[in-house]
């Protein structure tokens, strides 16, 4: 597949190109004042953007903090085809959102003229790096890319920064019935569940039990590799047990950064694992695995 100038520029990450933004560029739209700032009616979302779900605990607690600090992200457009003086969001959709709530007027916003394409693949990317598509929405963005524009797995996974095995496995949801994308989208089944379901005899059936059951994925894989009639007989290996120097360890460091710890041995080594709920909470790891530097 020949190389595309653009996917180059999209390989070096959304980071990259905002910073690309900030720098002014001329246009003819008229409406963004001095301080890039734009009314916020003469805004409006992608229709094609791949985020649908916006979950309403993140707006609420997003709006309150608009309310007392503002927006602090410019939100990233480009203006709208054939409708002067309007603007299409590019990234930052939930922001325009939270800021409609929290009643402002005027939102600060970064123009960029790009095409569908390459607004499509924005989105799809600063969704992806913020973590903010869950796993359906992942993969039909992946979908969208591949079948309107061309690309392979391999060159998705390096424009995203993902590897060729995350965007094949994130695309084989799209097999799975509708009952069990909508407990992916609702969060009551994890990708790591609903990929061990692809192969399955009865995959709605087993579903059905891992979240009834709380079965880990393992377990999940146990019985996905059984007939369905065996399936219901079954009785899914007990996960192995944290001793208590275990157990007491992960509330010490859950109490101390005021996120879930979990703790995974794994012969001489193993994993520490924080659960985070926001991206503030992200945030707060970042600055304290940095602090030491």
């Amino acid at each position: 597949m020949n190389e595309d100038p653009s996917r180059k520029r999209l390989g070096r990450g959304l980071a990259a190109l905002i910073g690309e933004m900030d720098r002014p560029a001329p246009t003819p739209e008229k409406r963004a004042t001095a301080d890039g700032k734009v009314p916020i009616e003469f805004v409006s979302p992608n229709p094609r953007n791949p985020r649908r779900s916006f979950a309403e605990a993140d707006l609420t607690d997003l709006t309150q903090s608009i309310r007392e600090h503002g927006i602090v992200q410019p939100v990233v457009v480009r203006p709208s085809p054939g409708q002067s003086g309007r603007y299409e969001i590019i990234a930052g959709e939930r922001r325009w959102r939270a800021a409609q709530r929290a009643g402002l007027t005027e939102i600060p916003v970064i123009v960029r003229e790009v095409s569908d394409r390459t607004a499509l693949e924005l989105a799809i990317i600063e969704n992806v790096q913020r973590a903010d598509l869950n796993p359906v929405e992942e993969a039909q963005g992946y979908q969208q890319l591949i079948e309107e524009h061309g690309y392979s797995q391999a060159d998705l996974g390096q424009v995203i920064g993902k590897s060729r095995s995350h965007v094949a496995n994130t695309l084989r949801l799209l097999k799975l019935p509708d009952v069990i994308r909508g407990m992916l989208v609702d969060g009551a089944l994890s990708a790591g569940h609903a990929r061990t379901l692809v192969t399955a005899e009865d995959p709605a059936g087993l579903a059905k039990r891992i979240v009834e059951e709380g079965l880990s994925v393992r377990q999940a894989e146990a019985l996905a590799q059984m007939p369905a009639a065996a399936q219901r007989e079954a009785k899914p290996a007990a996960p192995a047990q944290k001793d208590a120097d275990t157990l007491a360890l992960e509330k010490l460091l859950s109490d101390a950064v005021g996120m879930k710890v979990a703790i995974t041995h794994k012969g001489g080594g193993g994993e520490v694992r924080v659960a985070y709920r926001t991206l503030e909470q992200l945030d707060e790891i970042c600055r304290r695995l940095k602090r030491d530097q």
